[in-house]
């Protein structure tokens, strides 16, 4: 006999912050175009080469969504040849805000994956 799924909660992003902010910055490269972009990485080559296995599809389909939802500004600069650049608006400083204690969160759990006898630092 199957269970009723009627009652089962579900968290539609106009109703719930943390799914508004999943919905956000959903998937591993969305956290991870924010990060980049605030140390300096602001152009599309430049993403491409710090993203291995991002496909440039999927790089400029998560760079676009980024800029719908307020979170990056793209400027383009006329020039031969052409040159983008993209930067965090205010939104998206604010999300930095929440994305960097996951950052260090990582710094830590590295530390504590890492073989003592390597000699890596981050």
């Amino acid at each position: 006999m199957k269970k009723e799924l009627s009652n089962a909660l579900i968290y539609p992003p106009v109703l719930c912050p943390l799914a508004l902010t999943l919905d956000v910055i959903g998937g591993k490269w969305k956290p991870l175009i924010v990060h980049l972009v605030s140390q300096g990485v602001n152009r599309f080559s430049l993403l491409e080469k710090q993203l291995p296995g991002i496909s440039r599809k999927m790089l400029a389909n998560q760079l676009r969504e980024l800029e719908r939802d307020e979170l990056l500004t793209r400027e383009i600069f006329a020039e031969i040849p052409p040159r983008v650049e993209y930067s965090l608006t205010e939104t998206g400083l604010s999300l930095l805000a929440a994305v960097m204690p996951l950052y260090e969160w990582g710094v830590q759990h590295l530390a504590h994956k890492q073989p003592r006898h390597t000699a890596i630092q981050l």
